[in-house]
């Protein structure tokens, strides 16, 4: 993720923290300073580091237990709102979305049962969160979180783990994309629970998390609609056909005068028949700012992209071109580019394959 700096690498699993987190710790550093002094100030970054150090082992039990299926993690990324671990896919078999889903709040209850124990031996009592910083009042307030944690987490509204908890049962019993669909509408009822009550009591925080649960069920349940559509079609059905490419020995100003005279924004990089890199529009916006119009393709271009093959599902590109962020993907076949596809024209042919059917099942009246 851009903007992002990494801490470390654990169990092969990189860890980022995202720079709007660091403001976050400034902001959090401020307010408290100017209320209550240094140690107001201190006392809260130590609680923030706390509870974003608990939400790192979150998610590290929802990529190893992905791991156990055979599902690479990419990295964790921590941001204001909480972490991220992007995992290649998600799991087909429901049962196993379940596992991975319930790994993460299984982690809070496991920490909240150890802080709980730990109350037993030290003193201090087991009320809900204070600002205190002594040895029982740490305790209670790390075993609270990790409680608070748990159960916001599985609250039934995507993105968050309650979601894909309710989306894996209903998985089980109904088709996975009505899964989907049927959980998405429980999240956003639940978003708008959650924003009408901000709007009442006056929490901007909860109307934050009202957005942030609405656009993430949307999104689940377009995606997961998208691919079910396109499950079993090939790519072939919908790649570019009609497209130019780019030799390694020309100039920025060529693809400069290519890109304004069409539709297309990605070239594929060709020598000796052989394809060798993608320009994308992207670099080539930023190899003009740096290096100027008359810098060769060769030296800008993409050498490690991804491509597909025509006979792959449209659905297995699609989920590949949303995973790599690619703007677009060579299709090669025996060697030979055949085809392009990007986000735009599986979108379009989508639209006119929904019209299509649309128009074929729609009855007709007959006059006599």
């Amino acid at each position: 993720m851009k903007w992002s700096l990494k801490l470390g690498e654990f169990a092969g699993i990189g860890v980022y923290i995202h720079a709007t987190f660091l403001i976050l710790l400034a902001w959090v550093a401020f307010y408290q300073y100017s209320q209550g002094g240094s140690r107001a100030a201190l006392v809260s970054l130590f609680y923030v580091g706390a509870i974003f150090t608990i939400v790192v082992l979150h998610e590290y039990g929802h990529a190893l237990m992905a791991r156990r299926f055979g599902i690479r993690t990419r990295d964790i990324t921590l941001l204001p709102i909480g972490g991220m671990a992007r995992l290649e896919r998600m799991p087909d078999d429901p049962r196993q979305e379940l596992l991975v889903a319930l790994a993460g709040p299984a982690v809070n209850v496991v920490l909240a049962v150890v802080f709980a124990m730990a109350l037993l031996v030290f003193p201090g009592s087991a009320s809900p969160p204070d600002s205190g910083f002594s040895g029982g009042a740490l305790l209670s307030n790390l075993m609270w979180i990790n409680v608070i944690l748990a159960l916001f987490n599985l609250l039934p509204a995507f993105p968050m783990d309650g979601g894909r908890v309710l989306r894996a049962l209903l998985a089980m019993r109904w088709d996975y994309a009505l899964a989907t669909q049927r959980a998405a509408q429980v999240g956003q009822a639940m978003a708008l629970l959650f924003g009408l009550t901000g709007l009442l009591v006056g929490n901007p925080f909860l109307i934050f998390i009202a957005l942030f649960v609405w656009m993430g069920a949307a999104e689940e349940s377009g995606v997961v609609q998208m691919k079910s559509a396109m499950a079993g079609v090939p790519i072939s059905k919908a790649m570019i056909t009609h497209f130019r490419t780019l030799a390694p020995y020309q100039s920025l100003q060529d693809a400069v005068d290519y890109l304004l005279d069409g539709f297309q924004q990605d070239f594929p990089v060709e020598s000796d028949g052989q394809t060798i890199g993608v320009l994308t529009r992207a670099d080539l916006v930023r190899a003009l700012r740096q290096v100027g119009e008359h810098a060769r393709v060769a030296d800008v271009m993409q050498t490690d992209f991804q491509t597909a093959d025509p006979r792959e599902m449209m659905d297995d590109v699609f989920m590949r071109l949303k995973e790599c962020q690619c703007t677009s993907l060579p299709i090669i076949q025996d060697g030979k580019l055949v085809g392009l596809v990007t986000m735009d024209n599986l979108g379009e042919f989508m639209m006119v394959h929904g019209a299509h059917n649309r128009t074929r099942t729609t009855p007709r009246s007959s006059s006599v």
